[in-house]
């Protein structure tokens, strides 16, 4: 009787092969993975200019009632009968923000409100932060009050809820900042730097009143007045509505002084380039206001915009259109667009 033997079947993945599917796969995900960043950065960048657009028709819809634009802040910024509230609390019942407005007591000094604004100070409100940002912040929205990687406030920070001590407090941030213009964001505070010229230059970048007050013999060239008052009506912006920025993007993380309800972080100006870094916080400049290191986050060089958004920031104009500036702009051009009033002729192809 003759046997007959069967070879068995092979079953299965040689280890060379095994090797050369991971690596196709592996190819594929680096092939991907770089479409799908550059997917959910579009998506996140397309809802910064929602908010900004949201923030934009509120202000028209603020100008409607008052016939001028939120100021830059409420009353006399540092003066003792301030309540140190900036342009954002104002237009936030023009923004499904009705009952965080009617929580906010307006007649309170600054140095009082804070415990009065426990209510809303830890509602983070969701049109004033772009989704492309983030760091620094647990939750989001809010940063440490005070120290290296925290943020300060001319209004004190309540305790959190459930707490009886500011120990843990923290600060609601924002990313959209009121728009000062071409003053000067550095001089005269810490003297000469990289980008600001002095009067008379050519071409001059900054005018005095820095900060869009009336310091140093300036005037308000954007929107922005913290200390005197001023205002700007649709009137007053003569270069045109449709070339001059009302407000653009910051970031927390790169600014010591950012708070959403005070003042005295309100506003950025566009003396300093557009996504210009300010994201170190050596110990020799940390809570040192006017550091020359212009990379520090206490420097006055953070007065700039900026963004997460590669090559460029977003901005409302003041007519309520936003445009995506990238960051290589011409300076004197970027600087014309700050100014309301300043005469200078800008063609829409120049930005």
């Amino acid at each position: 009787m003759r046997t007959l033997r069967h070879a068995r079947r092979r079953v299965g993945f040689t280890l060379i092969e095994l090797l050369v599917v991971i690596a196709i796969i592996a190819v594929l995900i680096a092939l991907l993975l770089p479409a799908v960043q550059a997917a959910r950065e579009a998506a996140r960048r397309t809802q910064c200019v929602n908010n900004l657009k949201q923030i934009g028709l509120a202000t028209h819809n603020y100008i409607s009632v008052n016939d001028v634009f939120p100021p830059g802040a409420i009353r006399d910024g540092f003066g003792t009968a301030s309540n140190g509230m900036s342009w954002r609390p104002l237009i936030l019942s023009y923004i499904e923000g009705n009952n965080q407005y009617n929580a906010i007591n307006f007649s309170l000094p600054n140095k009082q409100s804070g415990p009065a604004l426990a209510t809303v100070w830890y509602t983070s409100v969701s049109v004033f932060l772009c989704p492309s940002d983030g760091i620094g912040q647990t939750p989001v929205g809010f940063m440490p009050y005070m120290g290296p990687n925290g943020n300060t406030s001319i209004t004190p920070a309540p305790p959190r809820p459930g707490t009886t001590s500011t120990t843990g407090a923290l600060v609601p941030v924002t990313n959209y900042l009121l728009s000062f213009g071409d003053n000067y964001a550095v001089l005269p505070l810490s003297g000469a730097n990289p980008w600001e010229t002095a009067a008379g230059s050519n071409p001059q970048i900054g005018y005095n009143g820095f900060w869009g007050t009336n310091n140093a013999g300036g005037s308000m060239r954007g929107f922005s007045d913290y200390t005197t008052g001023g205002v700007a009506t649709i009137a007053s912006v003569v270069d045109g509505t449709s070339n001059t920025i009302f407000a653009g993007e910051g970031l927390p993380d790169e600014d010591a002084n950012n708070d959403f309800w005070s003042f005295t972080g309100a506003a950025a100006g566009t003396t300093v380039p557009i996504n210009w870094r300010t994201n170190e916080r050596p110990a020799d400049c940390v809570d040192k206001w006017g550091s020359t290191n212009w990379h520090c986050r206490w420097s006055y060089a953070a007065r700039g915009f900026k963004s997460r958004h590669p090559g460029g920031a977003n901005f409302v104009f003041a007519d309520g259109s936003v445009h995506f500036l990238k960051a290589s702009i011409s300076r004197v051009t970027y600087a014309a667009l700050g100014s309301r009033n300043g005469g200078e002729i800008v063609s829409s192809d120049a930005y």
